[in-house]
């Protein structure tokens, strides 16, 4: 295909910007027409795809609304009848769908998720805390200036720097950010094992359409999207989850079982999610972590699970590889090619050094954010199927160890073999180590679908 038209498609879309400071204010319209006013005015200040040829900007810009607040701008009838259901429904009315129960209930949720008052997602992120409060301003100025919306909240996040330099490092101290895919037209830096395994044993660009409005999915078929297309094309929708990580459950597990397990925690702790803390694969480097394999493009990501049928180099059931099982339910990975996400995100929360005296009621976790042409057949299959559920991953109930709504009762089966440095070990009584703490299902549009609702053109007819 052509290239995309990048200039007409968000930044947040296209790149992960890998900017270490992020702020996510949350608006409610009051009125139609400021808010059509307001939208107006950010325009020129929303970030597009296209590339930055002078290095990365100081600080970007993008924006998002819920189907609340599209309602509120008064879009007709017909158009907004016409999004998906489960975009229609937003997120805490799909809560049985996902698991989202107990710990993870509704009710349980930051205040401002409790009703449907957010309106609208701004997203700031920048190089420095001093370009996240310059950008802010700004927006706070054309707020006031246009009485388009009203804060509600925001979210700061930030990435641990380490020695001065950023990393990719969350609070269980995993080195994360592999794992996104390609996508046909999508101008990136890409790397064997982030696309669509082909018969050869080589990788592909998935479809634009998994990804982008408009286009054609792995099925060739386009998505359900609203009407009409030009309000659809080049947007996306986003899912936005605050994940709250009850970092001092998780070392307290971790040092109770370690020492009954023959392997070492370190091991352990890699058998949860697939990778040494360095990201080192398991499966490319079973007994101790490669720092030559995690710093290598080419190999960091370029591997299958086909030949590990039984998981006793990476388990069945750990997190990386129930998240993205590549070629484990076999026929080359055909099978997962429509349920893959673009991850966006970064950690909130202060940082703790491993003995530091700690407590799950410090605020602290990860902001996750997943991009996707169909939530219901994306992100939601994987939530419901592969993190809440472990059958596709050969376990049963068992839920993902990391991420799934445990409420004390899971159990996780690291498969082994007969070394004594690999053994077979069962945790159980696992605890949340995760906890959704609120969020919402989003439509990124386009900026020419942008100057559509700022001039209140949408006709769908």
């Amino acid at each position: 295909m052509s290239k995309l038209n990048e200039t007409d498609i968000q930044g947040f879309v296209l790149r992960g910007y890998n900017l270490p400071f992020a702020r996510f204010l949350f608006l409610h319209f009051v009125d139609a027409g400021c808010a059509r006013t307001l939208i107006g005015q950010l325009l020129p200040h929303i970030t597009t795809g296209q590339r930055w040829d002078g290095g990365k900007p100081q600080s970007t810009l993008n924006i998002a609304f819920t189907f609340a607040g599209l309602s509120k701008l008064e879009l007709p009838k017909a158009t907004l009848i016409s999004f998906p259901v489960e975009f229609q429904q937003g997120m805490k009315d799909r809560a049985a769908i996902l698991g989202d129960c107990g710990a993870n209930a509704p009710e349980r949720w930051d205040a401002v998720w409790l009703g449907k008052q957010v309106h609208m997602w701004l997203a700031i992120h920048a190089q420095s805390a001093e370009g996240i409060e310059a950008r802010h301003r700004k927006v706070a100025a054309l707020l006031e200036q246009t009485r388009g919306a009203v804060l509600l909240d925001a979210q700061d996040a930030a990435s641990e720097q380490i020695d001065g330099k950023q990393t990719t490092r969350e609070h269980f101290g995993y080195t994360d950010g592999f794992g996104n895919p390609d996508y046909l037209g999508v101008d990136r830096k890409s790397q064997p094992g982030q696309g669509k395994l082909m018969p050869d044993g080589t990788w592909a660009p998935l479809a634009t359409g998994e990804l982008l409005l408009g286009y054609a999915d792995e099925a060739g078929e386009l998505q359900v999207a609203p009407v009409p297309h030009i309000l659809a094309g080049n947007g996306t929708f986003m899912v936005y989850r605050k994940l709250h990580q009850n970092l001092a459950s998780f070392r307290t597990f971790l040092e109770a079982n370690a020492p009954l397990y023959t392997g070492g925690k370190e091991k352990l702790k890699a058998k949860f999610i697939g990778r040494w803390s360095d990201g080192t694969p398991l499966e490319l480097a079973p007994d101790a972590p490669d720092q030559s394999i995690a710093h290598d493009p080419s190999r960091s990501t370029n591997f299958t699970y086909g030949t590990d049928a039984e998981g006793t180099r990476c388990p069945l059931g750990a997190h990386m590889r129930r998240v993205h099982p590549r070629d484990a339910f076999g026929f080359n990975g055909r099978l997962i090619n429509r349920r893959r996400i673009t991850r966006r995100g970064l950690p909130y929360g202060r940082f703790a050094a491993e003995g530091e005296q700690i407590s799950d009621a410090e605020d602290r976790g990860v902001i996750f954010m997943a991009l996707n042409a169909s939530i219901s057949r994306q992100f939601e299959f994987v939530q419901q199927q592969w993190i809440e559920y472990g059958n596709d991953a050969h376990s049963g109930n068992d839920k993902d160890i990391l991420a799934g709504n445990h409420g004390g009762q899971g159990k996780f089966v690291v498969q082994g073999d007969r070394s004594l440095s690999n053994p077979p070990f069962i945790c159980s009584n696992l605890p949340n180590f995760v906890e959704l703490r609120g969020g919402d299902y989003f439509f990124l549009p386009s900026i020419t679908a942008l100057e559509m609702l700022a001039m209140q053109l949408v006709d769908p007819r």
